[in-house]
């Protein structure tokens, strides 16, 4: 697999990371043989250093240090919320307008940390996929700004607020799920980290980098039956 390079020099390196592919080896996932590190690195030759992290099921832009000494400096930006972070989603059901999602999370061992992700719907639509009662369902396709860093943030999230991103395994809804991959043979989930834009540690460059959606994500915003407004 060759990965899609949106920005390189001698400092950092950025892919677009397709969906299903893990940043390194995990021992929750002992199916997956390829990692973005391992194909980066012999791609381009050199040691690369995550300077943070993507959900496997998420696709979009990853960034990568080419130094330790600069990945110290690039997570203290991410640390210090000085990195601005887009993602794209399509969700069930309509959302409004735009809000604010400000709801601690909880990590494994139970304590609570702040979490907060900002949004807009971009559009919306619906599909001829009965729910419920209902003939057809409503979607959306939302931007996220996440102001916080946490575990599957965007994803609990908007799980939270009744919105689920289509694809979403287990915060998602089972039978939008399974309405997908019976009518659409697809299962990825619909979330794409699709800008990144922060200071250059070394050049003081303000760097904005975008990623094109997947082909699934694709495949779904050009259905006729859509039609998002």
């Amino acid at each position: 697999m060759e990965l899609e390079i949106l920005f390189h020099d001698e400092h950092l390196v950025a892919i677009n990371k397709p969906h299903g592919l893990l940043v390194h080896r995990s021992k929750i996932a002992n199916d997956a043989d390829e990692f973005a590190i391992q194909l980066l690195r012999d791609q381009i030759g050199k040691v690369v250093y995550p300077a943070h992290r993507l959900d496997r099921k998420t696709s979009g832009i990853l960034l990568f240090t080419l130094s330790s000494e600069v990945n110290s400096l690039m997570q203290k930006q991410f640390m210090n919320r000085e990195v601005s972070k887009k993602y794209v989603a399509f969700v069930r059901g309509h959302m409004e307008d735009e809000g604010t999602i400000d709801y601690p999370l909880k990590k494994e061992n139970g304590t609570e940390q702040e979490a907060v992700t900002h949004f807009s719907c971009l559009k919306r639509g619906e599909l001829p996929f009965p729910s419920g009662k209902f003939e057809t369902s409503r979607y959306s396709l939302v931007e996220l700004n996440p102001e916080t860093g946490r575990m599957h943030q965007i994803r609990r999230h908007l799980a939270h607020v009744f919105h689920p991103i289509i694809g979403d395994r287990p915060h998602g809804c089972n039978k939008q799920n399974k309405l997908f991959l019976e009518r659409l043979e697809m299962n990825t989930m619909l979330l794409h980290a699709s800008e990144l834009s922060f200071v250059h540690p070394i050049t003081n460059e303000k760097i904005e980098l975008k990623a094109q959606l997947f082909y699934d994500f694709q495949r779904v915003l050009a259905l006729k039956e859509l039609s998002l407004k």
